[in-house]
């Protein structure tokens, strides 16, 4: 069931109702698993915005091999039909980014009018941003910039499986996803 909650704000409410148990104990499990290194729940930033913003943590496996295993996909050609693709692509190199950034703590945010963004980090005071997107050339979204500016983000980075590093507008880079190491914040 988690599986299908892979990239997504978690609502152990409708979790247990499909299962039968109390959010409770959803929360109970989910607690055990991220304490064994198997789950990542992403707990949200909020500031003082005149915005709703969401609350909840989001949900990740940690392993996308096990994420692929529990959702059925046996291989690159399911996995690039498959409708959880780019939910996958989020956990693998938001994992990739975390253990090769080593940020300390990290978060995501999202407001109830749509903005979000999939990864935010504290360094020496500033504020920095991660969108993860699979795509060959993604292009700044209306989402992008309102993380920007109401997080007054240092520099966003656009995490992608392509090849080219390039600028997009002032503190915003497109970086492809093996080059996460020559971030330098």
């Amino acid at each position: 069931m988690l599986a299908h909650y892979h990239g997504q704000t978690l609502n152990a409410s409708e979790i247990g109702r499909s299962l039968g148990v109390t959010d409770k104990t959803i929360r109970n499990y989910l607690d055990i698993l991220t304490g064994t290194f198997m789950m990542r729940q992403l707990q949200p930033w909020y500031e003082n915005l005149s915005k709703r913003q969401a609350k909840a943590p989001k949900i990740y496996f940690r392993d996308s091999g096990l994420l692929h295993h529990l959702l059925t996909v046996t291989d690159m050609h399911s996995l690039l039909g498959h409708p959880k693709l780019g939910a996958s692509w989020e956990g693998f190199a938001m994992e990739q980014a975390i253990q090769i950034l080593k940020p300390g703590e990290v978060y995501y945010w999202a407001t109830y009018s749509g903005a979000e963004l999939d990864l935010m980090f504290l360094k020496e005071g500033k504020k920095y941003g991660i969108e993860f997107k699979f795509n060959e050339a993604p292009k700044l979204t209306k989402s992008m910039c309102i993380a920007c500016e109401d997080l007054k983000l240092a520099h966003l980075w656009i995490i992608y499986p392509g090849e080219h590093t390039y600028p997009v507008e002032k503190n915003i880079s497109v970086l492809p996803l093996g080059h996460i190491q020559g971030i330098h914040v």
